[in-house]
């Protein structure tokens, strides 16, 4: 069987057609686990991420929308939802699971600032990231959310390495100016 294209992968997918799925795992799958297990920190964790999020893209496929990026990056993008829902549902159930008995008069109080600072970090960030060309983001996404290498990348969206190189650092060049002059603090 030739290998498809995204397009065609994605036509297969919407059909429910589960050679499609074979073939987007088989394409995905690996660099789809890796992500997961850097995420959860576990192996069997990892391994039920990537299954519920290949079943998730399996239903949802008729979303997938190739203006805001590669196939893959959105394969990526679900996994890391994903892995992102179970790494805080986990820590969320350890929490619960504190005896109170436990917890004496001197508890330390719930500070709130480092999860609103983290917002609007996350916030400023995908703000900045959407004013890049679409070119130039697609390429800084892979290289830092999926963690692709640019040789990986020149591979993944058929061009040349200098320029997936170019792309990214321009890319970086106007995020670094973008964030020129602005506060940002990355301890908390």
């Amino acid at each position: 069987m030739a290998e498809l294209s995204d397009d065609q992968l994605v036509r297969g997918l919407v059909a429910g057609q589960s050679e499609a799925m074979a073939e987007l795992y088989d394409r995905y799958g690996d660099s789809a686990y890796a992500l997961a297990l850097r995420i959860t920190g576990d192996g069997a964790r990892a391994e039920d991420v990537v299954q519920e999020a290949f079943v998730k893209i399996w239903r949802q496929a008729a979303r997938f929308d190739p203006q805001r990026g590669s196939l893959r990056a959105w394969v990526m993008a679900v996994v890391r939802n994903q892995a992102l829902d179970v790494f805080r549902g986990r820590a969320g159930r350890e929490r619960r699971e504190v005896d109170l008995d436990q917890i004496g008069p001197d508890a330390r109080v719930c500070d709130p600032w480092p999860h609103v600072s983290a917002s609007l970090l996350r916030s400023r960030v995908r703000t900045a990231l959407c004013s890049l060309p679409s070119e130039q983001r697609q390429v800084v996404e892979l290289s830092y959310f999926s963690g692709l290498t640019c040789r990986e990348i020149g591979n993944v969206l058929g061009l040349p390495l200098g320029t997936v190189k170019s792309r990214l650092r321009l890319g970086m060049e106007k995020l670094h100016a973008y964030f020129a002059g602005q506060e940002l603090d990355l301890d908390d």
